[in-house]
């Protein structure tokens, strides 16, 4: 009897079913995939997508050809004999003042400056955004306001208190001078990205963490820290971008043998002894951005989860 049923059943559902069968598809009409506004859209991407690649293209093929090659003024065209030796001569040999190493040395204040600068920011912010988001204490809106008010001010104010300050206490034109500066003031942009960040994970996992006995610390590194990394991507890309493109406090905050790589670049480009050489110009800016590049193609995924997760909410 109940296999009489369910055939019944069954043959009810096809004859409601059956009529609206031949009625044709339902749902909203496809789209065509050629239209005005697929046009528009896709238009705009090339060109805007030409206006950056185009001038990296001229710097690509500029940088593989020699000097004669390039006295013919083809600037499009693409080498008709490859040669490295501009990046090696941009790399170890192009002179800037008194030094004839190249980028080198440049290449290696810059490391030495970003990697600390990078990681003490990120930290320090990370445990400001965490606290002013999940541990409310009497001032903290006023701290968080102080903070923000940070971010907004432009750094030219600042250069001058800062020297003054850096020279008394004795690491005026040293590399732990600018790292200091660097993370000072990455802070207030890393704080407001953590803290929203932070805001934006379930307040349960917190309030359950704190019924279980679980302290500041414990809380912050075994439940935040796994949950975080998209956030983090995003702080380091910034800080890393920043710091490493930064020119304005490389030539004010450091001296000649602690000058970073856009220093460095920049004393080449607008070298007035000799010949200006294009090549070696051309190849040494694509050195110096090659960091930030490499690291923002190797992790932008995450960069773009962060920056959806941390930066509209809150």
């Amino acid at each position: 009897m109940a296999d009489v049923g369910t055939l019944n059943t069954t043959a009810a559902g096809i004859d409601a079913v059956a009529p609206k069968l031949g009625e044709g598809p339902t749902g909203p009409r496809p789209r065509p995939a050629v239209s005005a506004r697929n046009i528009m859209l896709y238009g705009t991407l090339t060109i805007a997508a030409l206006y950056y690649l185009l001038p990296l293209y001229v710097m690509v093929v500029t940088s593989l050809k020699g000097m004669p090659e390039i006295r013919l003024g083809n600037i499009f065209s693409p080498p008709m004999e490859i040669t490295f030796e501009p990046w090696v001569k941009a790399w170890a040999q192009a002179c800037t003042g008194l030094n004839c190493d190249g980028l080198s040395r440049g290449f290696w204040n810059s490391v030495r400056i970003t990697v600390p600068s990078v990681i003490i920011s990120i930290a320090i912010a990370s445990v400001n955004g965490y606290a002013l988001a999940n541990w409310r204490f009497r001032g903290s809106e006023l701290f968080f306001s102080i903070l923000i008010v940070g971010a907004f001010i432009p750094y030219q104010v600042m250069i001058y208190p800062i020297v003054i300050i850096l020279r008394e206490i004795g690491i005026y034109g040293t590399l732990t001078g600018l790292v200091a500066v660097h993370s000072i003031f990455g802070m207030p942009i890393l704080t407001l990205l953590f803290r929203n960040y932070f805001v934006s994970l379930p307040e349960e996992l917190f309030k359950a963490a704190r019924v279980d006995g679980a302290g500041f610390w414990q809380i912050f590194l075994r439940i935040m820290l796994p949950m975080s990394l998209p956030i983090f991507v995003v702080a380091m890309i910034l800080q890393v971008t920043g710091i490493w493109n930064d020119f304005l406090f490389g030539v004010v905050f450091t001296r000649p043998d602690t000058y970073p790589m856009t220093v460095q670049l920049n004393n080449i480009v607008n070298s007035v002894q000799g010949v200006k050489e294009y090549n070696v110009n051309m190849a040494a800016t694509i050195l110096t951005g090659l960091v930030p590049l490499i690291v923002y193609f190797v992790s932008g995924r995450l960069f773009v989860r962060g920056i959806a997760a941390g930066a509209v909410k809150g």
